[in-house]
């Protein structure tokens, strides 16, 4: 079973916290608005209640002293005894009249009459009119007043006081509210009213609204902190859930078998490596005890990891399924949390088949080219004799004039040698370093004349020859005989494939980043899926006369020149060889 993410996606609303403060704070200014505009309310209520209070009882006092002047011919000390029984009204602080330099003319409070009104400039810019004023004021206790004042006009109409003569002994006395003898607007007369009740309700108002401001930024400061809170455990939780994708992904992506158990020791996972190195098929084992399921694997770790020991790298061969050993690389250890405790087991093994496969391989390697190196040694050494035998073998066959059948014998003598020779010749110059004489070489020169050396072959086998080169002058840094070796060689292999005769088609081209590609075709006899993997390989050969070292140096050639050689083939159609080399930036074109 591949590990897999169980997470659900989930669509995760993100509310910016700035938000719910926004709205509180939009919110506090509509109830700090509202309160505001609610305390200016009741402020123009608080004055137009008290003004019109005022005004009546300017209006009850005017009327009860017209009364009384008119019909019982009243004096200051019953307009003082009128103004006194007013003033015990609830909610009124004191009546008082005052002249217009501000001399107390009648009061309700006593002790006051007959002293001068503390400084009140804007009695002075009062109207003469009948219009009501007011001013909030603070009396000598520092109490708060609402005090209402205008000109005190007991007396409207002189004509109605009449002529008697009680009236014109009236016009003569010197009481300040005779009406004879005065002129209009010589008194003014104050109400100071109590405005608590209203300032309390104002107040009790105003705390109302600090109560439901403070609540309100209580709840923003709360929301703004849920979402902050809010906000960071998402972040997190995101932040989690994507270690632990990455984490699922990159145990899933590991080259490496891994398996892990938890703290009571059943599987808890495992990827799918694990499965593919093993050859077991571990889907629905999760929760299931390891032992029962890889028993030749965990009953040699159990004793170990049960004492706390960390196993590192131990190789070991397994058999996990019957008849299949796999050799493994294993590591084991505990797990253990940031606190200490014990979480569960991992197991960690690799497979060794590859790597033992590479290690047999460069051991043969080795053994092939200590070989390699014996056999140039002696190719060395038999090439000497060689010549000598050829050269005894040329010297009997121009003494055998008559007989025929001693002159072929030394024929094939020759023959043998010389193939001998050639054998030898071949395996030195692929034990050799590649010595190469780089210089500047037209590609297409040197295509034609190796074309040129094959002519009179492939035309004795009649195989026709198709040069396709490009108008370019391609340029390269190469060897130039050793290149030429290594298409003589692709095309003397072309020639022997095609015994029936044929087509050989050479071509070339520039492509990207000058690199110069040339292809050699061939109609002959291809080869199979089988030996197309090993035609590169020293000494392997399909041919009964061949070395197996032709296409193992023309391979080393160009890789030499920094190129690479490619092939594709058809059983029974041909094959074609394809060869890329760098080439110089600068290309002349052909005119």
């Amino acid at each position: 079973m591949v590990l897999k993410n169980n997470q659900n996606k989930r669509e995760n609303i993100q509310s910016s916290p700035w938000i719910i403060v926004g709205s509180v704070v939009i919110l506090l200014i509509t109830v700090v608005v509202l309160a505001v505009q609610n305390y200016n309310r009741e402020k123009q209520y608080m004055s137009k209640i008290l003004t019109e209070k005022g005004a009546a009882l300017i209006k009850a006092v005017e009327a009860g002293a017209r009364t009384g002047m008119m019909g019982m011919m009243w004096g200051e000390r019953q307009v003082q005894t009128l103004i006194e029984e007013t003033a015990l009204l609830k909610d009124v602080f004191y009546i008082t009249i005052v002249s217009q330099d501000g001399v107390i003319m009648s009061s309700s409070k006593k002790n006051i009459i007959g002293s001068r009104l503390a400084d009140r400039p804007y009695l002075k810019l009062l109207d003469s009119s009948d219009k009501i004023s007011w001013k909030m004021i603070k009396t000598q206790s520092l109490q708060r007043s609402f005090e209402v004042y205008r000109y005190f006009k007991p007396i409207s109409n002189r004509k109605n006081l009449g002529t008697n003569r009680m009236g014109q002994m009236m016009g003569t006395s010197n009481d300040w509210c005779s009406p004879w003898g005065k002129t209009v607007n010589e008194q003014i007369i104050l109400i100071g009213l109590d405005p608590r009740p209203f300032e309390d309700a104002r107040r009790q108002d105003i705390r109302n609204t600090v109560i439901i401001s403070g609540v309100l930024i209580l709840l923003g400061l709360g929301g703004f902190i849920s979402l902050f809170w809010m906000q960071s455990y998402r972040s997190t939780q995101k932040t989690l859930q994507d270690t632990s994708a990455i984490a699922d992904q990159i145990v899933t992506s590991l080259p490496i078998g891994l398996i892990a158990t938890d703290k009571e020791g059943k599987i808890a996972f495992y990827n799918s490596t694990f499965e593919n190195i093993t050859g077991l098929d571990l889907s629905g084992t999760q929760g299931e005890n390891p032992e029962n399921i890889l028993p030749g694997l965990f009953h040699k770790l159990k004793e170990s990891l049960d004492r706390g020991e960390f196993i590192y790298e131990k190789e070991m061969e397994c058999e996990f399924a019957l008849d299949h050993v796999v050799p493994i690389s294993m590591s084991a250890s505990k797990i253990i949390n940031e606190q200490g405790q014990f979480v569960g087991q991992v197991l960690i093994i690799r497979d060794l088949g590859e790597v033992r496969y590479l290690q047999d391989e460069i051991r043969s390697k080795e053994k092939l080219a200590a070989v390699g190196e014996l056999a140039a040694g002696v190719a060395h050494e038999i090439r000497n004799p060689l010549s000598s035998i050829r050269g005894i073998a040329s010297y009997f066959k121009n003494k055998f004039n008559t007989d025929k059948t001693d002159i072929e014998m030394a024929d094939v003598m020759i023959l043998e040698v010389d193939r001998l020779n050639r054998v030898i010749t071949e395996l030195l110059e692929f034990s050799r370093p590649t010595d190469l004489k780089l210089n500047t070489a037209d590609v297409n020169s040197l295509i034609e004349h190796s074309i040129l050396l094959i002519e009179k072959e492939a035309e004795s086998k009649h195989i026709a020859i198709k040069a396709d080169l490009s108008r370019d002058r391609l340029l390269a840094k190469i060897d130039s005989d050793r290149f030429t070796q290594c298409l003589l060689n692709l095309y003397l292999n072309a020639l022997q494939a095609m015994k029936k005769g044929g087509r050989l088609s050479i071509k070339n081209f520039s492509g990207k980043d000058d690199l110069i590609s040339i292809e050699i075709k061939d109609s002959g006899s291809g080869i199979t899926d089988k030996d197309l993997g090993k035609i590169f390989d020293p000494y392997y050969t399909t041919k009964a006369k061949g070395t197996g070292l032709g296409l193992a140096i023309v391979n080393k050639i160009i890789q030499a020149h920094g190129g690479t050689i490619k092939v594709r083939s058809i059983p029974g159609k041909g094959t074609s060889f394809f060869i890329n080399i760098s080439g110089e930036k600068n290309h002349e074109r052909l005119i």
